[in-house]
């Protein structure tokens, strides 16, 4: 057998021709590189007297960058493992042979995952960008220099170190003669030697990727002032989660960095995601960085602690892996900057952001508040480098890269500050911490974090271990039941509008009851003896009979539909964490069902309970919503009835539509792109997402639908989330490789390898494609005068960006450029004067100015700037 396929994990696989030299790691979500080593795929070994690892060679990603909720591609790690602990780039490596791994996938995934991982390794790669971000320019001229100390000398772009195959319509050669093509999304097969196998990276509705390491359940009790032990190893750990930690202060949560299996850690913890009330994040490599999307899957924005200048090198990573518009990061996040070495007063916990030496922009934590007679204090110290080799970094010429000796000293005492807990990372090597350089710390406890394997005996004399979910506790004070109950009031007003406040207290004062984890609270079936409110923990619902996997938030109710008629549970509920609920008397005599007609609101609690049902098997609300935000929306739904034949107006694309009962097509010219059913939704591009719509629709069968304001679902970063996923997925054909003759394509030669100019160039793609789609059907004037709009707004703000950024960098062409704007926004504008005035242009006329502006412009004009910015190190 020529070819071998190995099974790791959900998502992820193995393919390996040792015939043609090629280990190819086919998909890689958060940890794959843990998923390896459990597997032995990645093994120690020497190679002539030099001790490194096996591994992989090659990456094929996922055609999606996300799925069920998560990333699918996130190569930095297998790259590094790749690159420095196989040693395909260490000089004088015997496995230095001038190989590169490789990176297999569509062009946009590709194009993804090289600005991410140029973000990974750099961050902000120019004093111009540093500066950007509010810090003095002579103070950023000094991090620019550290930073090339850390880059030994030199910002280098990805494709220096990586090679890249670009997988489109027809098969293509890997290396050796191995070939791969795509059979459908996601599914592909490798040939080889006459033999040839197939691999499937979609996951099934009910799947996510896999957590590499068991964490078990804790029990998680609020205290005053404590800090919760949530990860100790690395992204090389396989039996821990990466350095984290969740501060709980006076009954608040707080999540110091997200990194990879954040949702299992969580999950574990019995902490549901609403619970949240903010991340601390220290800075952007995967380890810390790839759990935000977890975040990102809030009922609201979760506020984001950092610097401004550690805030912008997570932004450009994460809005390059996921190919949108940086402005888009405040749409998922509440943002609250902090600024260096200045305490800010966070309802009564007070924080300090330190800056720290590392290869990318990183702040440190230091934690207090005031207690007896003077502060209680938490240092969370991740990442930082040893002072051993910091020192040998520093010079006195200040042209050259490292820093000056005050510098040094700086972080060398700001590293020893004294606190009552201080968690270190001792990861060691060129950018990580070293235990012994704080031997003489007067700290009161040191948690020892950041390392995989082992603490060894000298480094058991300098600090302590921490096993995960343990809690060190600072102040003491908050009653874990008074917290309960007071979650259990807020929750219950959210169900009840406008209930008397001593009605609510009666509710209050039922009984609290515990649920382990794995347990069965309601099956589908069963008609519930109580009602149950959720105040704490994950509680999975479940039912296989319509293939929907979800899971409700803090402060639903399971059970409450008995209260109106008595009527059976239509899922199965089980408990995913330990678990917590307020047990109310259930039935039509009990004190929930008195209240509620007390107070006149059985029409009104009848009503939500049955849109609520309805939309909880639908793909959008699958998993529930912090009930004070899903009760808004209810009350603002409406419906309507479309008959067979019908075309989906304009206005009725402003809104979202979910579909109850029927079917439409979703048609691109005369192409039937998919079929829309019970459950699916679609206008969100004019709702929510603020684009044209690419598609007309056109009803299938008589057709129900909800619709659902657009400024009511906006803010919900969950939401958003769904909506960005399904929206990526749909229109990237008519970005990549849409081979459709009434469709403009991006092709890679239009590429400025700067990847902001880049996303903002296909959007002017969709936008071309919406306007083409408009001109070739029946004219919908006011549609057609909508999408006109939408190219010249984004033609303003686009050229605006351009301008800003070719003045940053203090181009030579940049008066020219803005001619060819000025121009440019001429002839745009009389198109859509020309739509306002009645007329309605040629679809052949529109699309030779928009391929002539579209080619001209790129290939000639913008081309020149890329070209400027590339030789800066901006990609």
């Amino acid at each position: 057998m020529k070819i071998t396929k190995i099974e790791v994990a959900k998502g992820i696989q193995w393919v390996e021709i040792p015939e043609a030299n090629l280990r190819v790691l086919c998909g890689c979500p958060a940890d794959s590189v843990k998923h390896l080593i459990k597997r032995g795929l990645i093994l120690p070994q020497e190679v002539k007297g030099v001790a490194c690892e096996t591994g992989p060679n090659a990456i094929l990603l996922s055609d999606l960058s996300l799925q069920n909720g998560e990333f699918s591609n996130l190569a930095e790690f297998p790259v590094l493992q790749m690159l420095y602990k196989q040693g395909l780039i260490l000089p004088g490596h015997p496995n230095n042979t001038g190989h590169k791994p490789i990176l297999i996938g569509s062009a946009a995934q590709i194009e993804s995952q090289i600005s991410y991982i140029y973000r990974g390794n750099y961050g902000l790669v120019s004093t111009e960008e540093i500066a950007q971000t509010g810090v003095p320019l002579e103070q950023a001229h000094d991090m620019m220099r550290l930073k090339l100390k850390f880059a030994f000398g030199r910002i280098r772009p990805t494709r220096d170190f990586i090679d890249t195959c670009i997988l489109a319509d027809d098969a293509v050669e890997v290396v050796n003669g191995v070939t791969l093509s795509r059979l459908q999304t996601n599914v592909f097969q490798f040939a080889y030697g006459g033999e040839t196998v197939t691999v499937n990276l979609n996951l099934l509705t009910e799947e996510k990727y896999e957590c590499p390491y068991p964490l078990g359940f804790r029990k998680l009790e609020s205290e005053y002032f404590a800090v919760i032990n949530s990860g100790e190893g690395d992204g090389w750990d396989i039996e821990r989660p990466c350095m984290s930690s969740i501060i709980t202060f006076q009954g608040r949560l707080y999540l110091i960095d997200a990194g990879p299996q954040i949702s299992h850690t969580l999950a574990a913890l019995g902490i549901d995601i609403d619970q949240v009330d903010g991340i601390f994040h220290t800075h952007a490599h995967d380890d810390h960085f790839a759990g935000l999307t977890t975040l990102m899957r809030a009922g609201r924005r979760i506020t984001y602690f950092a610097t401004p200048l550690v805030r912008a090198s997570v932004t450009k990573k994460l809005c390059a892996l996921l190919a949108i518009d940086e402005r888009k990061f405040t749409d998922f996040f509440e943002i609250r900057d902090l600024a260096f070495d200045t305490w800010t007063d966070i309802e009564g916990l007070e924080v300090m952001p330190v800056f720290s030496p590392h290869p990318i922009e990183t702040n440190i934590f230091i934690f207090r508040t005031l207690w007896g007679n003077g502060y209680r204090t938490y240092c969370h110290f991740a990442d930082i480098v040893s002072l051993d080799i910091l020192k040998n970094m520093v010079t006195q010429n200040y042209n050259e890269p490292g820093l000056d000796i005050h510098f040094f000293e700086s972080i060398r005492s700001a590293y020893l500050t004294r606190a009552d807990l201080k968690k270190i990372d001792i990861g060691g090597g060129m950018i990580h911490g070293d235990a012994k350089d704080f031997k003489t710390d007067k700290s009161t406890h040191i948690l020892l974090a950041h390392r995989a394997g082992d603490l060894t005996p000298i480094e058991k004399e300098i600090g302590s271990s921490a096993v995960f979910g343990t809690c060190d506790l600072l102040i003491s004070g908050t009653s874990p039941s008074d917290m309960h109950r007071r979650n259990a009031f807020t929750y219950l007003q959210a169900h009840l509008p406008g209930v008397p406040l001593h009605h609510i207290r009666m509710l209050v004062n039922h009984p609290i009851k515990d649920i382990n984890p794995g347990a069965i609270i309601l099956k589908e079936g069963e008609t519930p003896k109580d009602v149950l409110l959720l105040i704490s923990g994950l509680v999975e619902k479940i039912c296989t009979r319509d293939n929907l996997y979800g899971s409700l938030r803090s402060g639903a109710l399971i059970g409450d539909g008995v209260i109106i008629d008595n009527s059976p549970s239509l899922s199965t509920y089980r408990a995913s964490s330990f678990v917590r609920v307020l047990k109310l008397p259930a039935g039509p005599g009990g004190l929930y069902a008195k209240v509620i007609k007390r107070n006149g609101l059985l029409e009104h609690v009848q009503k939500t309970a049955n849109i609520r049902a309805f939309l909880e098997t639908t793909k959008l609300f699958v998993d529930g919503l912090p009930a004070e935000v899903f009760n808004r929306i209810i009350d603002s739904v409406s419906e309507r009835v479309y008959l067979k034949g019908d075309i989906i107006s304009d206005k009725d694309l402003q809104i979202v539509n979910i579909i109850c009962y029927g079917s439409v097509e979703r048609i691109a010219g005369s192409k039937v792109l998919d079929v829309l059913k019970e459950r699916d939704f679609f206008g969100e591009e004019g709702a929510i997402l603020n684009v044209p719509y690419l598609y007309s629709l056109r009803v299938m069968e008589d057709m129900a639908v909800i619709q659902i304001p657009g400024k009511l679902l906006k803010n919900v970063p969950i939401l958003s989330w769904r909506f960005l996923e399904s929206y990526q997925q749909r229109t990237e054909r008519f970005v990549y490789g849409n081979k459709h003759e009434d469709a403009l394509n991006w092709h890679d030669i239009f590429s400025l390898n700067v990847a902001q100019m880049d996303i903002q160039h296909m959007h002017f793609i969709e936008i071309g494609n919406a306007i083409i789609e408009h001109l070739q059907k029946d004219i919908d004037r006011e549609s057609l005068n909508k999408v006109f709009k939408a190219l010249v707004d984004y033609t303003h703000y686009h050229f605006e960006d351009e301008e800003n950024l070719m003045s940053l960098y203090q181009y030579s062409g940049i008066e020219t450029h803005r001619k060819h704007h000025k121009e440019l926004i001429r002839k745009v504008t009389e198109y859509i004067e020309l739509v306002r005035n009645g007329d309605v242009p040629q679809k052949a006329a529109f699309m030779s100015f928009f391929e002539s502006w579209v080619v001209k412009h790129l290939l000639e004009e913008d081309r020149k700037y890329g070209e400027f910015l590339n030789a800066k190190g901006i990609y």
